[in-house]
């Protein structure tokens, strides 16, 4: 019982976790439009995605385990 509530919970975070990475995908998007970019605040953006997609497969290895073939 407990690891299907794990799952559960692994499963809303991720997609949460999915969400914000379309998010900071299009914010990316539209402040590259700009003539005048801020070039600090697209660096955190695009930092801040990295980590994103570091901890979204992080716990897609959690929910899917690993087999040796």
């Amino acid at each position: 019982m407990q690891a299907d509530a794990d799952e559960v919970e692994i499963a809303a975070r991720l997609g949460a976790l999915r969400l914000e990475h379309r998010d900071l995908d299009a914010a990316i998007a539209a402040l590259g439009e700009g003539a005048t970019a801020d070039q600090l605040q697209l660096m955190r953006l695009k930092k801040r995605k990295l980590r994103l997609r570091d901890e979204i497969a992080l716990l897609e290895d959690q929910i899917i385990p690993d087999i040796i073939a």
